[in-house]
């Protein structure tokens, strides 16, 4: 099966959390209600340099994901 590279994801036991769910390397949820990332692989010290410089941008693409996504829910 084949996952789009972000999702949306939400539940009723979180009622203001807004989850996306980053579906590819590196795999992530974050909440953009606090901007908390739970990370779903596990990293050596090495790869964490680069997790650094990389994570920001992911985070990036997550916002605008979910902006695009709402945008697009309220037209």
């Amino acid at each position: 099966m084949e996952f789009p590279k972000f999702l949306l994801g939400d539940n009723t036991d979180f009622p203001t959390a807004i989850f996306v769910v980053h579906t590819e390397f590196p795999r992530f949820i974050i909440n953009l209600e606090d901007d908390e990332v739970e990370w779903l692989e596990e990293f050596s010290k090495e790869d964490e340099k680069e997790l650094e410089e990389e994570a920001e941008n992911l985070i990036k693409d997550a916002t605008a994901f979910y902006d695009r996504e709402v945008a697009r829910y309220e037209d």
